[in-house]
């Protein structure tokens, strides 16, 4: 979700927001079906799910498209409806893990609604064309802002989410913390380092 959410960014969920399931509940118990209090996630908001092949996970991801909508990748720009996204460029993103310069965008949805999204020229191939995605009723597909580099609803690890597998909205990061490579640990294992003041109680839009 670079560069809307960075590693090490601890986030506050409103789960009201879209009223309950199990999977509101710790551990999903298995109490009723669907959703109380039901309003639907609209264009444009942050989630956090369960995918459906693997409920023991938390994914957070930005929902693109809702019941009934065509979705689809060509050429690395975004379809909704057969219309063409728009988005412009604005000033590149440095991402400190990598230690180089992404293109960043601010995307605008059909709604109105912006936000930022990077677009690696490290592209991965099945994430810049797609086939057509027909959003079914009741679930909804969702794509990581950081685009050539998300595991999301093209995938079929993910694929559409339910709208029972929906936990939360993501409203704000409470804390934030710059991770480092600790030479001791195995694996690349990082640390945090450094708080970074600038993202304490930052608004996800």
């Amino acid at each position: 979700m670079k560069s809307t959410l960075l590693e090490g960014d601890y986030i506050f969920t409103s789960k009201y927001s879209y009223g309950y399931s199990k999977h509101s509940f710790p551990f999903s118990p298995n109490i009723f079906s669907g959703r109380i209090f039901y309003t639907p996630p609209k264009r444009g908001d942050i989630v956090v799910f369960k995918p459906t092949r693997n409920d023991s996970i938390r994914f957070v991801k930005r929902v693109i498209g809702t019941p009934g909508d065509k979705v689809q990748m060509i050429e690395g720009e975004l379809y909704l409806n057969d219309q063409k996204v728009e988005r412009r460029q604005i000033e590149s993103f440095f991402d400190y893990e990598s230690n180089r310069n992404i293109p960043r965008y601010i995307e605008t949805l059909l709604s109105g609604k912006e936000h930022e999204i990077l677009v690696d020229n490290i592209s991965n191939k099945l994430s810049y064309n797609t086939p057509v995605y027909y959003v079914p009723n009741d679930q909804f597909f969702v794509m990581g802002d950081n685009r050539n580099n998300s595991l999301d609803s093209r995938f079929p690890e993910v694929g559409f989410v339910p709208m029972e597998n929906i936990i939360g909205r993501v409203s704000i990061v409470g804390l934030s913390f710059k991770l480092g490579k600790v030479d001791w640990l195995p694996f690349n294992f990082r640390l945090p380092v450094a708080l970074r003041l600038n993202r304490v109680l930052h608004k996800v839009v």
